[in-house]
């Protein structure tokens, strides 16, 4: 319960960090989210690379959660054809990890922004109408 706290008061910090450094156009507050977010997206790929790997698991998973939980729906669940029921979880895990990247961007983008806003190289073009 210690650790579940401690992370969570973790987690609330990082994303503190990263809305104060938006607010504040301060990039390098937002390298931990942006570190958090790339590791949370590791593990899900991971998560659907098992998944793809070990088949079989997902319904021995499926029992072991089912035996310890009130599920709904459980009979017919259970009864999905193996094969059918990884290409629904993969897809689950496909449209998470695609939403996930998109979130990714959006905070990579934002650090770009920022940082780009407080660079003073700025470029600046000469337009003028002579020919010569």
């Amino acid at each position: 319960m210690c650790i579940a706290t401690a992370i969570s008061l973790l987690m609330i910090l990082i994303c503190a960090m990263a809305t104060y450094g938006a607010y504040k156009q301060h990039a390098a507050w937002i390298i931990p989210f942006f570190c958090y977010q790339i590791f949370d997206f590791a593990l899900n790929t991971l998560v659907a690379i098992s998944v793809l790997v070990y088949p079989s698991t997902i319904q021995d998973y499926l029992r072991q959660l089912v035996s310890h939980l009130i599920f709904p729906y459980k009979e017919e669940i259970m009864s999905v054809n193996p094969t059918c029921l990884v290409v629904i979880i993969l897809l689950f895990i496909s449209i998470i990890l695609a939403f996930k990247g998109y979130l990714i961007s959006c905070v990579w983008n934002c650090y770009r922004y920022i940082n780009g806003r407080n660079n003073s190289d700025v470029l600046v073009y000469i337009t003028t109408n002579d020919t010569a």
